[in-house]
């Protein structure tokens, strides 16, 4: 399953906007209104949890300077990647969030609507950063 969120401009550099967010303890002020809780673990992994949704903890996969940040699912059980991908345009910067997942298809109908709406929600929010 693969889900992209539209794309949002932020009037912030792609290198400000990617130091923002390989530092996992600023997801907090990206994450919707209905979060119940967030909790850094270390420096590269973070637990989120949403009123009525299980508890998800995000692990830093891997970053590419100023354009690519990607975090994963810390547990096998639901392999899924979320991916900042920035492209600088003048002073400000263009951002569009990629969540690739293997469910089975029982479950991908299931989530399909609540992730959209989340990485929605993660995106529209990057200007708080």
């Amino acid at each position: 399953m693969n889900l992209e969120s539209p794309k949002v401009n932020v009037a912030k550099s792609a290198e400000y906007l990617f130091n923002a967010l390989t530092d996992v303890k600023n997801f907090e002020k990206l994450m919707p209104e209905n979060i119940a809780k967030f909790e850094v673990i270390d420096e590269n992994c973070f637990e989120f949890g949403l009123k009525g949704m299980p508890e998800i903890k995000l692990v830093k996969k891997g970053a590419t300077p100023h354009s690519q940040v990607v975090l994963g699912a810390a547990s096998s059980k639901l392999p899924f990647t979320l991916t900042a991908n920035l492209t600088a345009v003048n002073d400000t910067t263009d951002v569009q969030l990629d969540f690739q997942g293997e469910f089975n298809p029982m479950m991908a109908m299931m989530i399909k609507g609540p992730i959209t709406k989340f990485i929605e929600t993660l995106a529209q929010n990057m200007d708080k950063l």
